[in-house]
């Protein structure tokens, strides 16, 4: 049963890089501009646009690129291979940090209990303190690298006193079932899937840790060359973020369609997540900050970040 449980675990993980890797969505496309090319992770932003309807009437067409994490949706930002994608803090600073030409154009807050570290049910880890010595597997400049991070740092373990194995999540979920890694810090859907369909077990997760910020992040050329598209994708990316806080069924059903997910686990995704739009301000770029000196704190990044030039605010958020 356990196998079979890994198998369908891991066929859904690769379900998540492959689909709508870079499938159009043309809307209006008569009238359309230049596509605006969209990255996206899971396919969580055009689930949460389709369900809420704020994928009607477009008048450009959008071209989506889904990612498996934020490294390589940083990547294809850097090399201006797509013009906005979602990513978490900690990796719009790594992005940042190796010189990336992007700046974050809007942010959302969640509650952080959707990022954690895992370990299997059997597990003899029961704490973060039980992390000395242990393996433990996390994409590079990932939300999940800066969990690691915080967490060892908050337990007074230092990084030099675990082996960090840094992969791709598909790779992740298969060390961890094979026992290749002892931990993996990741992320939802990543942790959902893990509990319910392996039950695995969180023995640390982001509250009170992370600020549960993420942002869509555009090139500086894209915010030149298309402002009006950018402007107007991303207050139907807040519509449709506030409407998902009440329909959380709704946006389970549609991205389950999209992705073959199961329903209940995209269900616990949203309603634990509580994912909403804030405003880019002083408060928030000090939060960003504090992560940035974390990082540096840890040797994640060499140099010294000032991070208020990686934000644009010439896209106000309208009123809720």
């Amino acid at each position: 049963m356990r196998r079979s449980t890994n198998r369908l675990l891991i066929h859904a993980i690769h379900v998540l890089l492959a689909a709508s890797c870079a499938a159009p969505f043309a809307a209006n496309a008569a009238a359309a501009d230049a596509a605006l090319k969209v990255g996206d992770q899971q396919l969580q932003t055009r689930g949460i646009l389709e369900a809420s309807g704020q994928l009607k009437d477009v008048p450009y067409t959008i071209e989506w690129f889904n990612f498996p994490a934020a490294q390589p949706l940083g990547e294809a930002l850097n090399a201006g291979a797509i013009d906005i994608g979602g990513l978490g803090d900690a990796p719009l600073i790594f992005a940042y940090a190796a010189g990336a030409k992007v700046r974050a154009v809007a942010a959302t807050r969640s509650t952080p209990l959707d990022l954690a570290i895992i370990v299997p049910a059997g597990s003899p880890i029961l704490t973060p303190a039980d992390l000395r010595g242990k393996r433990i597997a996390t994409t590079r400049g990932s939300i999940g690298h800066y969990l690691v991070v915080a967490t060892l740092g908050r337990a007074g373990i230092k990084p030099s006193d675990v082996s960090l194995r840094f992969m791709q999540p598909a790779d992740a979920k298969s060390a961890l079932a094979s026992g290749d890694v002892d931990a993996w810090s990741t992320w939802d859907p990543y942790v959902a899937l893990s509990e319910q369909l392996d039950r695995t077990r969180s023995i640390a997760n982001g509250v009170n840790l992370t600020s549960g910020l993420s942002f869509q992040a555009a090139t500086e050329a894209s915010i030149k060359t298309k402002h009006d598209q950018i402007a107007d994708f991303l207050k139907r990316v807040a519509a449709g973020q506030r409407w998902a806080l009440s329909h959380p069924d709704e946006v389970a059903a549609m991205q389950s369609k999209v992705t073959g997910l199961p329903p209940s686990v995209l269900k616990t995704v949203y309603r634990r997540a509580q994912l909403h739009p804030v405003a880019i301000d002083d408060a928030l770029i000090a939060e960003q900050q504090r992560t940035a000196d974390l990082y540096l704190r840890a040797d994640v990044i060499k140099t010294q970040l000032d991070v208020k030039p990686s934000f644009d605010r010439q896209f106000p958020l309208d009123a809720p």
